[in-house]
């Protein structure tokens, strides 16, 4: 059996390039490289006022909003997302995640029928200096 405590994992932070507010803290917690089979997660955070940045994703993606209060962009349609909602995003859908609560929001991406996954994201990200994040790269 594989467990994950995600009160635990350790977080890395990423800033975009050309926008301070596209700001996250964020790990991939079971990947492929951790010997998951069919399916992905990813664990961000967003301080009050960030976002996470459009991008898509290779796979469908189930957005589980652990903490906070969000405006959830899919495909060019908003809506709220609070601290007990989930939304799904279609595979390569735009997408995108700003938290407009005053508290740091969590929220736990599950992706489904893949153990890698490639996101492409429209703005670069520092450290990486790269706009995509591709989780076969990971460990």
């Amino acid at each position: 059996m594989t467990t994950v405590d995600l009160n635990t994992v350790e977080m890395v932070e990423f800033t975009g390039k050309e926008d301070s507010s596209q700001h996250c803290r964020a790990t991939f917690p079971l990947i492929g490289a951790h010997g998951s089979k069919e399916l992905a997660t990813v664990l961000i955070e967003l301080a009050p006022g960030d976002s996470l940045g459009r991008h898509t994703d290779s796979a469908e993606e189930l957005l589980v909003v652990l903490e906070g209060d969000l405006t959830a962009e899919v495909g060019g349609e908003f809506s709220s997302v609070s601290k007990g909602g989930i939304a799904l995003v279609p595979k390569m859908a735009p997408h995108n995640l700003t938290n407009v609560g005053n508290t740091t929001a969590r929220i736990l991406g599950v992706f489904g029928g893949a153990n890698n996954i490639v996101a492409t994201f429209e703005q670069e990200w520092l450290p990486t200096n790269s706009n995509v994040v591709d989780t076969a790269l990971l460990n």
